[in-house]
């Protein structure tokens, strides 16, 4: 055994409380700032392309990637991660359609690998205020946080309604003052809010995201500037199914997905391919066994109290459709837009949905779009250079999702090489956020931490 085992071993043996203590050790160890840190002996999966790169260097100073080589030197003071010729760097990873707000989210997420989230609405003051400035001073142990705020026009949705134009423009003045970064469109927009709405997001640099809008359609939409589909699966319901026509179990045509890659590709549009999400849902419709399932996996240790209420009142169990055709098409269409070079971004709508519980669900969104014929390395693209590919063209910044010097320094330590299979990104050694490093018994501690959080012994 590895003493890196042996050392696990003995900290999942010891007491809740002094893993607890170890987490608040962790963070305060990342409010003192990025620490410079030289990665020596590490392999690196930089993620510019589908190459790698054998016994390197990474340098990480003032929270970014500053250097990498094979000859580099440790400059003096650097924190030394020795990976002994065997552990890969790659990436952190980023889930771009989450409905996660809370700090034991955010924890949970870090322990996983995932460095960048897309709040997709919903974002309350709370987030945006507070939490997500706390994580970028390093008070708070956590992902770097994007966040949306989501309208629609009808109260169907408990969020923001805008019914005028006049509304719209008032609601991205909003956005944009209190630290938004997307609006984020939801189906019952009229076609006059959706447009005032396009406009003013693109006065105020406030792109649009989201669903198809029923009264305006895809094409429609990304033709006035709507950035990225928030689900795959929009396009059965505004491109696909006919305006006004019912929507059924049957799948489309196969013969039309190169239509819709065409119409993404047109609009350099990015689509989340969360596979997952519809998996999800397609596997408990009319199964109220899946869902007990769901609640009394191991995993939901680390979900909310009240999301695990939220999934027992889900109604998805008591509908009656089937799904699965439909699920194998969005599987096809995925496929289709990754070699149809359609920027495809991973994400999962956690934890919104019974079984999908944040950070887990990445990586299982992940294993979808490899089952669905992806290579590798295209869903790995999916969490990490897509992501930071959009970011960078659609708000700017500090780039990041690839380990390339200047970028932020976002990066995963792992045991493997995850071009040679995924599952070993689910069981970090280690997790840089922004050049705060969190070994591996840090992240164990952030895992028990939230688990206390919600079940104390």
């Amino acid at each position: 055994m590895r003493p890196g085992a042996r050392l696990m071993m003995r900290l999942i043996a010891r007491p809740m409380a002094l893993l607890a203590a170890l987490a608040l050790t962790s963070v305060a160890w990342a409010q003192s700032g990025p620490q410079s840190t030289a990665f020596v002996h590490v392999n690196v999966a930089p993620m510019d392309s589908d190459h790698v790169l054998r016994d390197q260097t990474v340098l990480v100073k003032d929270g970014r990637i500053e250097a990498i080589g094979a000859s580099l030197a440790a400059p003096a003071g650097y924190r030394i991660v020795d990976g002994h010729g065997t552990a890969w760097v790659s990436p952190g990873l980023a889930d771009m359609h989450t409905h996660s707000e809370t700090r034991d989210d955010l924890a949970l997420y870090l322990s996983k690998g995932v460095t960048t989230l897309l709040n997709m609405g919903g974002a309350r003051p709370n987030l945006v205020d507070s939490i997500i400035p706390a994580v970028a001073r390093g008070a708070l142990p956590g992902p770097h946080v994007y966040a949306s705020l989501m309208v629609d026009g009808t109260p169907d949705y408990n969020g923001l309604q805008v019914k005028t134009p006049a509304q719209a423009r008032a609601v991205v003045d909003l956005a944009a003052a209190n630290g938004y970064d997307y609006i984020k469109v939801y189906t019952g927009l009229a076609p006059e809010v959706f447009s005032a709405l396009a406009d003013a997001g693109r006065a105020q640099h406030m792109p649009l995201v989201g669903h198809g809008v029923t009264a305006v359609r895809l094409e429609r939409q990304l033709a006035q500037g709507q950035v990225m589909v928030a689900h795959l699966e929009e396009f059965f319901y505004t491109f696909f199914t006919p305006a006004g026509a019912q929507e059924t179990d049957v799948p489309p045509d196969e013969s039309r997905i190169p239509e819709a890659v065409a119409l993404a590709r047109r609009h350099g549009a990015a689509v989340v391919a969360d596979v997952v999400t519809y998996h999800a849902i397609a596997s408990q419709i009319g199964h109220p066994e899946v869902v007990r399932a769901f609640l009394t996996a191991p995993e939901t240790a680390y979900l909310a109290p009240s999301d695990m209420q939220a999934w027992r009142r889900s109604g998805y169990a008591g509908k009656s459709a089937r799904l699965e055709a439909k699920l194998a098409f969005l599987r096809k269409l995925a496929k289709a837009m990754a070699d149809g070079g359609v920027e495809l971004l991973s994400g999962t709508d956690a934890p919104s949905i019974p079984g999908l519980v944040p950070g887990y669900s990445l990586h299982d969104n992940l294993a979808e779009l490899e089952g669905s014929h992806l290579s590798r390395y295209q869903a790995l693209t999916t969490a990490t250079s897509a992501p930071g590919a959009f970011i960078a063209s659609t708000k700017g910044g500090v780039p990041f999702g690839q380990v390339v010097a200047g970028y932020r320094a976002d990066l995963v330590l792992t045991e493997h090489n995850p071009l040679d299979g995924l599952a070993t990104l689910r069981a970090p050694l280690g997790v840089m956020a922004e050049g705060r490093w969190y070994d591996r018994p840090a992240l164990a501690a952030l895992l028990a931490g939230v688990r206390a959080s919600y079940r104390p012994d």
